[in-house]
């Protein structure tokens, strides 16, 4: 079978190529108020789920995705929740570095293909981890850019029309099914890597490529 080369490989960035630490920053927030392993990690989860669900309606900015979610997530588990709180979980965020696989293999893909970001955050905070890539970034979209979040397909819609591409002719690469493989899958992106870091279970219906992290990418490409 015919290796496909795409015209672009696009990529979610956090969780699939920065390692997205909410969870850690949260446990750390919260250690003073919460001391059970399983509660914390428990409240962690409602507060990843809270999160989703901050980003399926109006688009608002960033920190007030987290801060919502955060007071949702601090409600349930009968907790106190301050600005502070929300503050040094977001501010936490610029701090984040790329998985440790990641700018080896992005390199080597971006030698032959232009790499594009489809990210959920804001225009300032992704200034902080393009650099960290250690490859060339062709073109960012923010979800400030777009003025939606993903999973909507508003993102996605944006990014075909601005590289003038249709759905057949790029690459997604993604570790979440459900903020991007799913949507990219309704959209008719048939071309899709999931990155199986462990953060969504897999589901081969949505009809991609698995890799166990990006060192894989290389190969799914022809290189």
């Amino acid at each position: 079978m015919a290796v496909f080369k795409p015209r672009y490989i696009t990529f979610d960035c956090y969780g699939t190529l920065i390692n997205f630490d909410m969870a850690g920053a949260a446990q750390r927030v919260f250690a003073d108020r919460i001391d059970d392993p399983a509660m914390m990690q428990a409240f962690t989860t409602d507060f990843a789920r809270y999160r989703m669900d901050e980003v399926l309606g109006a688009w608002k900015p960033y920190d007030q995705v987290v801060g919502n979610a955060l007071h949702r997530a601090a409600k349930k588990w009968q907790l106190a929740c301050h600005t502070q709180d929300v503050d040094a979980i977001y501010t936490a965020c610029a701090t984040w570095g790329p998985h440790p696989d990641v700018p080896a293999a992005l390199a080597k893909v971006a030698q032959a293909f232009p790499l594009v970001l489809l990210t959920n955050s804001m225009n300032d905070l992704i200034t902080h981890h393009v650099p960290r890539l250690g490859a060339p970034i062709h073109l960012t979209i923010t979800a400030e850019e777009v003025g939606a979040y993903k999973p909507q397909m508003k993102g996605f819609e944006y990014m075909l029309d601005r590289l003038n591409c249709r759905p057949d002719e790029i690459l997604h690469v993604s570790s979440s099914l459900r903020y991007d493989l799913m949507t990219a899958c309704d959209l008719g992106i048939t071309h899709k890597v999931f990155v199986n870091r462990g953060h969504d279970p897999a589901n081969p219906y949505y009809g991609y490529s698995e890799i166990r992290d990006l060192g894989g990418l290389p190969a799914v490409v022809g290189l």
